[in-house]
């Protein structure tokens, strides 16, 4: 089944983790879902392993979790810069309290983490960053994906075919 018509917020920054940002775009696209990618002020990004400039569709205060069905938070080192934004992480609250998929691979927690949204859920991250996922209240296990309610978790880039499996899946329900 097509996610024709199904659109998808991809919230990144500077330094993102290049597969982790180009594959559940281009795996989403795909499927036919309308992918949006908003960023620090509407601008183009650029990966850590050099991929981009990446051109932006929005910035984060020009977006509303209404008008999609699930976010997508890329990892690398753009999470630490996305987190300090109050209109990334007020977009991540009003996804959680609409029930709708919050999917988050590697660093990306630091998101969530940041808008207060994971104490008592399951989840799992970069290994590096369990630590700061437990902290924050996570039940935090070593697993490929982890779905918790809204909440779709992965580890790293190896992860990132059950990642969008579990995500896709959670769109066509």
């Amino acid at each position: 089944m097509s996610l024709s018509g199904t659109r998808v917020l991809v919230l990144g920054g500077d330094l993102f983790e290049d597969s982790e940002l180009l594959y559940p775009m281009l795996r989403l696209q795909e499927e036919d879902a309308d992918v949006v990618l908003a960023t620090p002020g509407g601008a183009a990004i650029t990966g850590k392993k050099g991929h981009g400039p990446v051109d932006a569709d929005a910035s984060f205060e020009d977006v509303a979790a209404d008008d999609f069905a699930a976010v997508v938070i890329p990892g690398g080192f753009a999470p630490d810069a996305v987190r300090r934004s109050e209109a990334a992480l007020d977009l991540v609250r009003a996804f959680d309290v609409a029930g709708k998929p919050i999917a988050f691979i590697c660093h990306a927690g630091w998101v969530p983490i940041s808008a207060g949204i994971v104490s008592g859920r399951r989840a799992t991250s970069f290994s590096a960053i369990k630590d700061d996922m437990v902290n924050a209240g996570v039940d935090w296990v070593d697993e490929p994906v982890v779905v918790d309610g809204n909440l779709i978790s992965s580890r790293h880039p190896g992860d990132l075919g059950p990642w969008l499996q579990a995500l896709i899946a959670a769109l066509r329900d």
